[in-house]
């Protein structure tokens, strides 16, 4: 039995494939951390729940924050769809500083943290629209990246060999957080108490968020687990049905060579689409709801069920690409988060109370899906090395998104009513699915054979 002890190297060997791609292997996660991988999946959980609510719940409270602060509808939208922006803007540097070594885990999820804290006392105690975007929507949208693109990346080097289900569960945790702050801002806070609520669960969230970082760790650069051999069939019969359906990348792309594939802007394109149709549900369900004549009540539930489902389907379906592919799986799920933005249309329209929550779920666990997938399918396509930047790539098309389904969603209302913009937004998913059909693995080859490194001991990484 191999020591825990961290400051024992311990010896590993790196197998080559036909491809030039390298795996590390012989180093358990018990010896690189002093405790099992599985604590890199509940704690990046943790750490995204406590994060969610400031995108999942926010215009929940958009009535308390019109009479505090007399701000209008279009600017608490605004509000969010700036947060939206930083919070990908930030995934592509956070990648590039990750991997350099310049920002270890730990420091980015106390950031983070500390731009939770400030996301929730600026719309408490801001005085103007001005402040409150410097506030929630810069600082507290950056410390949402920051945790987000840590925690998804974390898992996903952990989980090299099965990623899509454990990325899902934690990206799901970017949902499950916001659900009791969805029924608080819109049954609890009110004028009396509105700074008291949003300030204390800006403590209670900052130190969620810190906690879970403080035990943050990277694997080295290609690790692979040593009880799963890389490249023959597995005696596992998931792990080597979840390496058939697929493969791992055939080397290790850097963020150069990554962008000089077309699947990469394809990618970036599809999460764009995906994603806005995504945050344009998160503003206008609530407001739809209420204007089709359902009661708070029912509103504040249907986004409550969303956002479960949301979390949900995230598990769900990379579990389901673990085992019939991650492309397969992504066609599906555009098709499905287009077809329930008509049946939100629908059933508000025609009063159905029933209709109106299942479409409702059904447009969350789409708009959730995805994001596990293009995480995973980032990593499958480019490799696990420079996933953070790689992914901070493709992710970081939710900087339009976050404004198109928000801010520009707004406008389309205005202007073409509810019916119009529910219409445009389940075309669009409808037409990323037949987009999702061309995306395929680059230089994915036909054959893969284990070269032996020459020299198969190493030594520890730092």
């Amino acid at each position: 039995m191999k020591s825990t002890d961290l400051s024992i190297p311990v010896p590993f060997r790196e197998v080559t494939d036909r491809n030039g791609r390298v795996y590390r292997i012989g180093e358990t996660d018990v010896d690189l951390m002093g405790r099992t991988r599985m604590w890199m999946v509940v704690l990046p959980w943790v750490g995204m729940m406590g994060i969610s609510s400031a995108e999942y719940a926010f215009t929940s409270a958009e009535d308390t924050l019109h009479e505090a602060h007399l701000w209008s509808s279009g600017n608490i939208f605004w509000l969010l769809g700036v947060w939206v922006f930083f919070q990908a803007a930030v995934a592509f540097p956070a990648g590039q500083l990750r991997e350099s070594g310049r920002l270890p885990a730990r420091t980015a999820m106390l950031v983070g943290a500390a731009g939770t804290l400030l996301g929730y006392l600026s719309p408490a105690y801001a005085p103007n629209v001005a402040v409150a975007c410097l506030g929630f929507g810069m600082c507290s949208g950056i410390g949402a990246g920051l945790v987000y693109a840590t925690c998804v990346n974390m898992v996903s080097k952990w989980y090299p060999e099965r990623r899509g289900g454990k990325t899902g569960f934690v990206s799901g945790g970017f949902a499950y957080g916001s659900v009791p702050f969805v029924f608080l801002f819109t049954s609890v806070l009110d004028l009396s108490n509105y700074r008291v609520v949003l300030t204390t669960a800006g403590v209670g969230l900052c130190l969620v968020v810190a906690t879970a970082g403080w035990f943050f760790r990277d694997p080295p650069k290609n690790w692979w687990p040593p009880h799963v051999d890389p490249l023959k069939a597995d005696r596992d019969p998931r792990t080597r049905r979840a390496l058939e359906k697929n493969p791992p990348a055939i080397r290790q792309y850097t963020p150069k060579e990554a962008a000089r594939t077309p699947v990469l802007w394809m990618m970036w394109f599809c999460l764009l689409c995906t994603a806005g149709i995504n945050v344009f549900g998160i503003a206008f369900q609530v407001p739809f709801g209420r204007d089709m004549g359902f009661a708070g009540g029912i509103v504040a539930t249907a986004m409550s069920l969303q956002a479960i489902v949301n979390g949900t389907g995230r598990g769900v379906v990379g579990w389901v690409s673990d085992r019939y592919g991650r492309r397969n799986t992504l066609i599906i799920v555009c098709a499905v988060l287009g077809g329930a933005q008509f049946g939100v249309l629908v059933s508000g329209q025609a009063g159905s109370m029933p209709f109106f929550l299942f479409c409702s779920m059904v447009s969350g666990f789409g708009g959730g899906a995805v994001f596990p997938l293009f995480a995973a399918m980032t990593a499958d396509y480019f490799g696990e090395n420079h996933n953070a930047t790689n992914y901070g790539l493709v992710y970081s098309s939710k900087l339009v998104s976050g404004l198109v389904g928000s801010g520009l969603g707004a406008v389309v209302v205005g202007e073409w009513d509810y019916h119009g913009a529910f219409v445009l937004a389940g075309s669009i998913g409808l037409a990323s699915a037949v987009l999702a059909l061309f995306l395929k693995a680059p230089g994915r080859p036909d054959a893969r054979r284990i070269v032996p490194n020459p020299h198969p001991l190493g030594e520890e990484m730092a």
